[in-house]
């Protein structure tokens, strides 16, 4: 065959293989730590093996759950800063999975970009596995897209998948919530990932630097402070539910906040009545809600405003569960409880959230 000089390659086409090579071998190590029974989470095959046998189901329900980060990478793109990300990525799926009653089983991530940079990228599979290896559940394949004109340079978008699973008869919502039930919730992390669009139009109006200290809280760069990652919530919930028998539901608080979320796991007559005075307001939203002039309702059905997730509890198991959470860590504030409803209104705030500086 004649060799054209001239011909193009992959690489003058904006595709560099080496670089996707180095790559593996760079994540090879962190995708490694977080093999647990079931899974040896190795890559590199054409796809990822999970044995329900050897993680110790009998009778097992799978649960699946897919999510992205959404604006929130802009920032990360904006600043450099990317290892937060990953574990963004991985909370968004299994704190979704986990409110199902589902134990995370495994993983697996796609990272679009323009032009691949391997230790950025690198970075954020380092947040991704941490996210895993915090949430027990083992990182076992992934998909890395290089595609220059569809992205800028430094440009990326990234998504997360993950599979769980609970003995069939385990799964919450239970049947039984009703008129009484208690209402707790477990504080957040930070904004999460929810909501960024709003938070970098109030920045922009703002007028603060990422690279400036964050009026909210001055050690750290507003950029850095914003992309606190999203809590993990998995293990205490795990937890809870099978330590105290008292947990019927839970609702992971990410877009539509309080107002959309909580439904989500209630029948359909019954709602909940929420004590807004009892919502541990991180200082991020009164700044967002002050620089953005927010208004307090529409701050509930865009932030989780302090809150990542709630709980629906027997009223007779509420100090217990409360006990379990906070031995694992958790802050958990007593909310409100679960009522009658009629119609569309399904959340009923009393009080108001404390936005004083």
């Amino acid at each position: 065959m004649t060799d054209k000089k001239s011909g193009l390659s992959y690489a003058d086409a904006g595709v560099d293989i080496d670089a996707g090579n180095r790559l593996v071998d760079m994540i090879k190590p962190l995708v490694r730590a977080t093999a647990r029974a079931g899974a040896d989470a190795e890559i590199g095959g054409f796809g990822g093996l999970f044995d329900l046998k050897a993680a110790g189901f009998k009778d097992p329900v799978l649960v699946a759950a897919t999510d992205g980060v959404g604006t929130k990478v802009k920032i990360a793109i904006n600043t450099g800063l990317h290892g937060g990300i990953g574990i963004d990525l991985v909370a968004m799926s299994v704190n979704d999975l986990v409110v199902q009653g589902a134990e995370p089983l495994f993983f697996l991530d796609y990272f679009a970009c323009g032009k691949l940079d391997p230790e950025a990228t690198a970075a954020i599979v380092a947040g991704i596995a941490e996210g895993c290896r915090e949430s027990g559940c083992a990182l076992i394949g992934g998909e890395t897209a290089e595609m220059p004109g569809l992205y800028k340079d430094g440009d990326y978008d990234l998504a997360g998948f993950a599979v769980g699973a609970a003995e069939r008869g385990t799964l919450l919502p239970t049947k039984d919530i009703a008129a009484g039930d208690a209402v707790i919730g477990l504080a957040s992390s930070g904004v999460h990932s929810n909501g960024f669009s709003l938070v970098r139009k109030v920045v922009e109006k703002s007028g603060v630097a990422f690279d400036a200290p964050a009026p909210f809280a001055p050690v750290m760069t507003l950029g850095g402070a914003l992309l606190t990652p999203t809590k993990l919530y998995v293990l205490s919930c795990l937890r809870a539910i099978r330590e105290t028998g008292g947990v019927k539901g839970l609702a992971h608080i990410t877009g539509g906040g309080f107002t959309d979320n909580i439904p989500r796991v209630l029948p359909k007559h019954l709602g909940v009545r929420i004590d807004l005075t009892q919502v541990p307001v991180l200082p991020v939203f009164k700044w967002l809600a002050r620089e953005g002039n927010i208004a307090e309702l529409e701050l509930l059905r865009t932030f989780n405003c302090g809150i990542g997730m709630i709980a629906i509890v027997k009223r007779e198991k509420l100090v217990e569960v409360m006990d379990v959470f906070a031995q694992s860590g958790e802050r958990v504030v007593d909310l409100g409880e679960v009522v009658d409803a009629k119609g569309d209104e399904r959340v009923f705030y009393s009080g108001h959230l404390d936005l004083a500086e």
